[in-house]
């Protein structure tokens, strides 16, 4: 008797990308940037907001600093994520269908951590707030950061799972980057950079109208690309 998609397990996990895919951090990201670095007499554009998403928090302060910001890179750092938090705790401002999506996931009673390159200033409260994710892996507790695996890698350990058998959804290059380099099947959302097309990577314009059955066949090999048709 043929198999029905009821009968296919869901992922043994899913691993959840923050800024960007599940809430819309990125213009505040952007607006602090471009404060800091106007303070200090240089110029900053959405364009150069952009090329820094993603990526690793020290990373974007030595960007800052060679725009002529005259700080140490941690304090560099603790001004983004206080005016980031700011933004945030007026109201988690959701990206289109995250949150239901997140609920369908945590109904189904499967394992879902958070892994992001911000710090955990800002990714425990999230968590806290959301009250859904099992594991929170933060930029700042890892050695090698995004786009390295280690995040991925160690939200799989924690969460007790072999990663291959895990969906990861990010929305950054060197987000999709660090999870298919960790195993896990990968999908990724166009939110403010192009995703380009590579084999095995479901793409998708926003997680509107996504479902946990969508995951499951993800999770099993399937290549969901909406992009390609669009």
């Amino acid at each position: 008797m043929p198999r029905t998609f009821s009968d296919l397990a869901a992922p043994a996990a899913v691993l959840w990308d923050m800024d960007g895919t599940l809430i819309d951090t990125e213009p505040y990201w952007i607006a602090a940037e471009t404060e800091l670095v106007e303070a200090h007499g240089g110029v900053w554009t959405h364009e150069d907001g952009l090329a820094l998403v993603g990526n690793p928090m020290l990373v974007s302060a030595q960007a800052l600093r060679d725009r002529g910001v005259d700080l140490p890179p941690e304090e560099i750092v603790d001004f983004l994520n206080s005016r980031v938090a700011a933004g945030v705790a007026s109201g988690i401002p959701w990206q289109p269908g995250a949150q239901d999506l997140l609920e369908q996931v945590a109904a189904a009673g499967v394992p879902m951590a958070l892994v992001t390159s911000s710090f955990a200033v800002l990714a425990q409260p999230f968590a806290a707030a959301v009250g859904l994710f099992d594991v929170v892996i933060s930029g700042d507790e890892v050695s090698r950061p995004k786009p390295d695996p280690e995040p991925y890698l160690l939200a799989a350990q924690r969460l007790g799972v072999d990663v291959a058998t895990c969906v990861a959804v990010e929305d950054s290059r060197t987000g999709v980057t660090s999870a298919v380099a960790s195993g896990a099947r990968v999908l990724a959302v166009e939110v403010m950079q192009a995703v380009a097309e590579r084999p095995g990577l479901s793409r998708v314009p926003s997680l509107v109208g996504l479902t946990l059955a969508d995951l499951t066949r993800i999770a099993r090999g399937d290549v969901l690309d909406r992009l390609r048709a669009s």
